[in-house]
């Protein structure tokens, strides 16, 4: 802030001296057009000829003072000399003002600079000419007042600017030191650290950065929260098995028999693909807590990603004869489009259709419907499948990661509707589960998961 006010400080003088030039003039302008209006009333006509009479109480008006001079010069209306000095100079012929309208000029006389103040007189002489009236005056108490003014504009400056830049100073010292707290105690916080910073002690400029520190903390915890989770799960999911895989593997090496080796080797492309598909599931478990705030959203028609998944989900129905079957609008209606995120809405379709096929007995059937409900307007997703269900005590504890219904005999990671949970309340959906009871399976509750989608997620209106 110093380096601005001592570059200021000389265009503030600068400024002042016009101004004060501009002040010390004017009332010394205004002695110059009195005077010439006074030697003006000297003109007169005596016998049809302009004369010059200069008054003793004129002339002293016109005496020179110890500091000025003062010049004057009467010109008849033929360009005769009446009066005053010889060598004074005439206003240009083109600067003639109005009769009786005195203007000023800065001129030269001897050499020095003068302000010189004219008028032009008209006479009652038949045929002549205007009578021009100059007074002139050089500028020394001009220039002296101005410097006074300066003087007493910029001398208290000399005493104020340094006071100013020490109360400045020590207003910045006492206004920076809860700023140079708070470098402290981040300095000091240890690296794992991720509590919010204490915002009651910085100043009210700084209380929005702190905010800002303190929201970007806490989604920081949560993402590494989410990945030591993550890293946990995974290391305690996979090592059953791995395990299996290891021990398959020693005894396959052991094995002479044929069919036993091939057993071995069956047991171990199972084992493999249990672990393939829990690496799949926590990694999209991981994708879907992650993604938070960054969720990429565009205009996505759900049909289309029903179509998708439900092709892909084919061939496992087929294997089991389960009757798969899809009740809703074609895909391209306004109806069934909304804002979401193509890759996590296909994760949570192929999720709840993968636990339902996976629960289904054999020659069962699963059934997923889209409709818009006709109250609310919101879209709604269901899958129906012909399984055991789900008692109303475990409806809460099937989105927990990892839990599993007891007495189910079904391979899976149980990550699957932990994954739909997530995903859905990233998309502003809520998931309920009920009895299916599907037409044809009365010896079956089955299970019937619906995901409206609520909130800001509305479908657009046909």
């Amino acid at each position: 802030m110093l380096t601005p006010l001592l570059l200021l400080w000389p265009i503030s003088l600068a400024l002042t001296w016009l101004v004060a030039q501009n002040i010390a003039g004017k009332p010394f302008d205004r002695a110059l057009e009195y005077d010439v209006q006074a030697l003006a009333r000297q003109v007169v006509v005596k016998n049809n000829q302009v004369q010059f009479n200069l008054t003793a109480p004129a002339r002293e008006l016109l005496r020179a003072d110890d500091t000025d001079l003062v010049y004057y010069q009467v010109v008849g209306t033929h360009g005769e000399h009446l009066g005053g000095e010889h060598d004074l100079p005439r206003p240009p012929d083109e600067d003639k003002p109005p009769t009786g309208e005195v203007r000023l000029r800065e001129d030269v006389i001897q050499g020095e600079p003068v302000r010189v103040a004219y008028t032009w007189i008209r006479v009652d002489v038949k045929g002549a000419g205007p009578v021009l009236v100059q007074v002139a005056e050089t500028l020394e108490k001009r220039k002296t007042l101005a410097t006074e003014i300066v003087k007493g504009t910029m001398v208290p400056q000399f005493v104020t600017l340094p006071l100013a830049v020490l109360l400045v100073w020590l207003a910045l010292v006492r206004g920076i030191k809860p700023l140079a707290q708070l470098e402290q105690r981040i300095r000091a916080r240890k690296p794992d650290d991720m509590s919010p910073l204490d915002d009651t002690a910085v100043p009210e400029e700084v209380a929005p950065l702190v905010a800002s520190i303190n929201d970007l903390l806490s989604r920081l915890k949560v993402s590494l929260t989410t990945q030591k989770r993550f890293l946990a799960d995974a290391a305690h999911q996979l090592k059953t098995p791995l395990a299996g895989l290891r021990m398959q593997a020693d005894l396959a090496q052991r094995e002479t028999d044929a069919d036993e080796l091939k057993k071995s080797l069956k047991h171990i492309g199972r084992a493999s693909m249990r672990a393939t598909h829990t690496v799949n599931q926590l990694l999209a478990l991981a994708r879907a807590e992650t993604t938070g705030r960054s969720l990429a959203k565009q205009r996505v028609d759900l049909v289309h990603i029903v179509s998708e998944v439900m092709a892909d989900s084919v061939p496992r129905a087929l294997e089991k004869q389960i009757d798969l079957g899809y009740e809703g609008p074609a895909a391209g209606e306004q109806a069934s489009q909304l804002e979401g995120n193509l890759t996590l809405l296909k994760e949570l379709v192929r999720n709840l259709l993968d636990n339902a096929i996976n629960y289904t007995p054999e020659k069962g059937q699963v059934t997923l419907r889209l409709l818009t409900d006709r109250f609310s307007g919101v879209l709604v997703l269901l899958v129906e499948d012909s399984g055991p269900g789900i008692s109303e005590s475990e409806r809460e504890l099937v989105f927990q990661p990892f839990y599993r219904t007891l007495g189910t005999n079904v391979d899976g990671s149980g990550l699957g509707l932990a994954i739909v949970l997530e995903i859905a309340q990233q998309h502003g959906a809520a998931v309920t589960i009920d009895n299916a009871n599907l037409p044809g399976h009365p010896q079956s509750p089955g299970t019937r998961v619906t995901v409206r989608f609520v909130g800001l997620n509305r479908p657009y209106a046909v």
